[in-house]
Parts: structure tokens; sequence; C-alpha cells
């Protein structure tokens, strides 16, 4: 993140996304993009790819549902071992800048269990009141997922300036400005028309991260909640495992179609994290470059003097990916 490595932090990323019906199904109603269908609320893991869980909401769910957060990041949690003894990064998108979730997310620290979080945040009157008030000395150039400068781009720390009461305590917010593109412009406000930036801003109780030099300041941080744009991919890949399309009226099996079609996603996830990784090309490659090399196998499963023999084409271009990822599966050590 930024040219840094988090080690030892587990990063959960929250968000919503829209399954689209053509028929009319239980739960299927009109989303908040005019479209008819669903909008499930996932949690995924930056570190693994894989899907913690993903609650299954009628069409017209609200995009900033306490008790829908609340819920699938309970469910991740529980996914991951240990969970209780980790350090645990939660980012989430403007969606998440809710009183209740934020002080959730402050209650899930314990002594043995860090939690840090980056959400998005709707930018009022006051805070442009505040951001009127920024000296030209407090921006700064951004960073990119590199950790370069961006030039053009700026970072400030807004804590202090905007006071703000019920919140929980110690919480950080940084704006960031870019000027606008031809798609923003339509949207921009009247203070954002009159300085020609567009702002944004993040939340945080950020105030450093352990054995991650620098990461109290802003411009690092903003490039680490920028990264949360990478669930996007999780989307479309999730998509592309069956999630784009729900295959029942009944809303109990298109739950369950949803489970199947999350188990697909992590076990894909899993293989090549642990099989793949080194192999160019398949370490991170999509579903269906993954369906057209090592799943669809051009072999013949034969059976000779009471052994089992799988014969792969030798003209087959990743024969060798299979056979390693095979010998590697086979020689992991068996769950105690």
């Amino acid at each position: 993140m930024a040219g840094k490595r988090l080690r030892g932090w587990i990063v959960i990323d929250i968000d919503a996304t829209v399954i689209t019906a053509t028929s009319d199904k239980h739960g299927a109603a009109v989303t908040f993009k005019k479209t008819y269908g669903f909008h499930p609320l996932a949690c995924w893991c930056a570190n693994t790819q894989e899907a913690l869980a993903m609650l299954l909401r009628p069409g017209n769910a609200g995009s900033n549902t306490v008790a829908d957060h609340l819920r699938v990041l309970t469910d991740a949690l529980a996914q991951i071992p240990n969970s209780c003894q980790a350090k645990i990064l939660v980012r989430v998108d403007g969606a998440g800048a809710t009183h209740d979730l934020l002080v959730h997310l402050e209650s899930l620290n314990t002594a043995r269990r860090t939690v840090r979080y980056l959400v998005g945040w709707m930018i009022t009157d006051l805070d442009e009141q505040a951001i009127a008030r920024l000296p030209a000395t407090a921006w700064t150039d951004s960073l990119d997922q590199d950790g370069d400068l961006q030039p053009g781009y700026h970072v400030a720390e807004l804590t202090g300036l905007n006071q703000r009461t019920g919140w929980p305590e110690g919480m950080r917010l940084l704006v960031r400005r870019v000027r606008p593109s031809a798609r923003h412009r339509k949207n921009l406000t009247a203070f954002e028309t009159r300085t020609g930036w567009k702002y944004s801003i993040i939340v945080t109780n950020i105030g450093r991260m352990w054995g991650i030099a620098g990461s109290h300041h802003p411009q690092w941080l903003d490039a680490l909640a920028r990264a949360h744009a990478v669930v996007e991919d999780r989307v479309r890949v999730g998509k592309a495992m069956g999630l784009r399309n729900l295959p029942s009226k009944d809303w109990t099996v298109n739950q369950g179609w949803v489970l199947a079609a999350n188990l697909g996603h992590d076990l894909d996830c899993w293989l090549r994290l642990l099989t793949l990784h080194d192999q160019p090309g398949l370490d991170r490659a999509e579903p269906d470059t993954m369906r057209y090399r090592p799943y669809h196998l051009p072999a013949r499963l034969a059976a000779h003097a009471r052994r089992r023999h799988l014969r792969i084409e030798r003209t087959w271009p990743w024969a060798q990916a299979f056979v390693l990822a095979w010998q590697r599966l086979t020689n992991l050590p068996a769950l105690t």
C-alpha cells in the first residue's frame, strides 16, 4: 500500500453491489441505480481476495443500513482464525459513515485485538467551511500505490478545524482535492465550483499502525483508503463465479446459490495462493482464464494394475502448471 507492506494486518473491505433480475423473484425490487434486482452487502479479505461473508438483500435495501453492516462484519470476523487476537483494518466507502458503525468498530478493540478503520465521509456545509480555513501550506501532494508523488492531487489534515460532538474520540478527518473531471462537474457544490476543486473526506482512527513507518501521515492514509477500490475487482470476479444471475424465484434457494458461488470464489483464490503463486499468468488469473487453462483438463483417467492413472495431453501448454499445483496440494500438511 503506497510503497509499504502491511505486515501482520488483515484488511477487510466492505461494499455492496447490484445483481440484476430479468424476472419477478422474491426480494427483487428497484435498486438505487434504477435497475431491478438485488442489493447484497459483502466483506472481502484484501490479503487473500476471498469473500468472507455476503448478505443477500432486497433490491431496495439502503446503502448505509447500520444493522446490515454490523451483521456482515460480524460474520466476516467469525471466518478469520483467531480474529480476537488480530490486527484488523476495515475499509468502507461513504455508506459506512454512520455513528453506530464507527462506535461498534471502536468497541471491537481489546487488549489482544487492534481494529482500525478508514471510512468515506459525506461532506456537509460545516466540512466545506473547515476546508475553506485550511492554509495553502496545509496541502501536500498525494501518493500513488507505488509510494510516488502525484502532482496535482493534494491531501490535508482536517482534524481540529471541524469540531464534531458525539463521534468516537480520536477520530481524524483527512481531505483530498482533485481537479473535477467532466462527469463530476454537474454534481459540484457551490463551494467546489468557486474553488475549482473536487473534495472528498475520509475518517479514520489510525494514529499510527504498529510496524509501519510513516503510517500516521495523511498522504499515506489517503493512498491506503483509495486502495479500497480493489473491491470492485472482487465484485466482478464474484459475478463471474455465478453471482451475475440468481437462478430461482425462491429467496432461500437464492441464498444457497450466493453461498455456493462464494465458496467457489474462495476455492479459486486459495488454489492460486497455495499452488500457483509463482506461475506467471495464473497467480492472479481471472475466472475465465482459470476455466480455460487449469480447470478444463484435456486428459483421460485410466485404470491399470489396480491403479488409476491420469493421462494428460502432452501438447497442453499448462500441463506442468497443473502437475505442480497437484503436487503442492497433496504435499500440504493435514489439518489437526
